[in-house]
């Protein structure tokens, strides 16, 4: 009987000893989270995020998806992707955001296939506490997502427009402009661009023609085929990127005429052009430095810092190996060291 007397008081002694302990260690973790030390900081950094694209088949798309998810495992986050597999698929992304929504994502890296059609969407995602942000190109109005990081599309336009204008000097310009849907926003603020910097409107008699492409070699060829035919005296072509006009460059070398040939995007594949003569001039952008910034403003921003905001200029460079007075460039060694894609 002693013997289970003093069992159950060693017992009762341990037992409480156990709880205050238990007590204490709660409250130690209680005052951690108050204070918001380590416990809580651990529990928030890690996090699911969302990186929608556009056709990963295009290497800008898919070096900017590849930058942004790299950059979110470096900081051990959780990633959903999705793609509209082609151009204008706003209704895959729709679905890709309300499904990361619905996952409990906590941000949102967006590059929108439609600056209208994706609004919606994203303004239920920003109601449920997500934050969004767009890359390459911005929703309409901008303020629908919290920022966006992205070329400045006008400024890129406009630098090879004065570099044309330059280069062609004083022989009177025959320009062709070969286009993307001019309802896209880039596209819009490229073509816009080239004008504002060759000292041109859309109704300026210098225009010799213009055509809408895919931004692909095919329809680049096609179309220049058609201009050179009903105006062969054309000595200056925009184009929207460089397949378009590696293409383009295919119907001119037919007929011999030399042509003032730009461009913008700073593919390695670009590069290479301007290298071979194939473009005078592009506009280098950087898709990597996009899908950085993006993931890292959203990071910030979950683990309650500085909610990104406005509109980030990711940079442009004027690639020429035929440089002119007074506009800054670099040579297609500097952009072969520096271009993205294959």
């Amino acid at each position: 009987m002693k013997f289970s007397m003093s069992f159950a008081a060693t017992g009762l002694l341990d037992t409480r000893s156990k709880l205050r302990h238990s007590i204490s260690v709660l409250a130690s973790l209680g005052l951690m989270v108050s204070m918001g030390g380590g416990v809580a900081h651990a529990a928030d950094s890690k996090f699911l995020i969302g990186i929608v694209e556009l056709q990963l088949a295009n290497p800008f798309f898919g070096k900017l998806q590849k930058a942004g998810v790299e950059q979110a495992k470096k900081h051990g986050l959780d990633v959903m992707t999705a793609e509209a597999t082609v151009a204008g698929d706003s209704a895959t992304q729709i679905a890709a955001v309300e499904n990361m929504i619905n996952r409990g994502a906590k941000g949102i890296v967006l590059d929108p296939a439609n600056a209208f059609a994706l609004v919606p969407i994203v303004k239920k995602a920003r109601a449920a506490g997500i934050v969004v942000v767009t890359t390459n190109t911005s929703l309409d109005p901008a303020t629908a997502a919290d920022a966006s990081f992205e070329t400045d599309n006008l400024a890129a336009g406009t630098l090879i427009g004065q570099w044309a204008k330059a280069t062609l000097g004083a022989t009177p310009a025959r320009v062709a402009m070969l286009d993307y849907d001019l309802s896209d926003k880039t596209a819009k603020a490229r073509h816009d661009g080239f004008l504002k910097g060759y000292g041109l409107s859309d109704s300026s008699p210098e225009i010799a023609g213009t055509a809408l492409t895919m931004g692909n070699v095919e329809t680049g060829q096609a179309s220049m085929e058609n201009l050179l035919s009903a105006h062969p005296d054309i000595n200056v072509l925009y184009t929207i990127n460089e397949p378009a006009a590696q293409g383009a460059f295919l119907a001119i070398k037919k007929t011999k005429q030399k042509i003032v040939v730009t461009s913008i995007d700073g593919s390695c594949s670009g590069v290479h052009s301007v290298a071979d003569g194939t473009i005078g001039a592009t506009v280098m952008q950087f898709p990597s430095r996009m899908g950085e910034m993006a993931v890292d403003a959203v990071v910030k921003a979950v683990n309650g810092g500085e909610k990104p905001s406005g509109f980030t200029n990711t940079g442009t460079i004027l690639i020429t190996d035929q440089p002119v007075p007074g506009i800054d460039s670099k040579d297609s060694k500097w952009g072969l060291e520096n271009c993205w894609g294959e």
